[in-house]
């Protein structure tokens, strides 16, 4: 799938996210040994075939990432501050965020925007437009009891509201 879609796009990702396996780790990480008769691990594909500048391998079990940039010909693991990393040339950053996913509650990589903020996904897009569609509601019903209290009290005093 990753090589169909550089060929359709006709560009190298910036980033590949890897999710570590137990059975994997040495593989994930570029430790495995291979023979000559061998294809490329996924390590070598991203680092010596494609050049993907940035390599996240992430770590669900242990709750934690490693990122390695590529410098050079090689890859070389960058630190990271409090558990995200900032990416100059996206003007974003990836973190770890610790809440509930598509109903599943774990810690997440995900993306922070300039101010450290968690860029929402699409469905707390979605929740945050239907609170705001339902104060606006509430607004405008509260907008309405209050223009029908003001024609009550001017008919009380003998004013048509109508008419005005």
């Amino acid at each position: 799938m990753l090589f169909r879609s550089i060929w359709q796009e006709g560009v190298s990702p910036f980033l590949v996210v890897e999710l570590l396996s137990p059975g994997t780790e040495d593989e994930d990480l570029g430790r495995a040994p291979r023979r000559i008769d061998q294809p490329p691990g996924k390590w070598d594909v991203y680092e010596r075939l494609l050049r993907v500048p940035y390599y996240v391998v992430f770590d669900r079990y242990q709750n934690g990432f490693r990122l390695f940039k590529l410098t050079g010909i090689r890859y070389e693991e960058q630190p990271i501050a409090d558990n995200r990393y900032w990416f100059e040339d996206l003007e974003m950053g990836l973190g770890l965020w610790e809440g509930s996913f598509q109903d599943a509650a774990g810690v997440w990589l995900r993306w922070y925007d300039a101010h450290g903020e968690w860029v929402l996904t699409s469905a707390e897009v979605a929740e945050q437009e239907k609170q705001r569609a339902e104060q606006e509601k509430q607004r405008a019903e509260q907008e309405k009891q209050r223009a029908d209290k003001l024609a009550a009290r001017l008919r009380e005093l003998g004013i048509n509201p109508e008419e005005l």
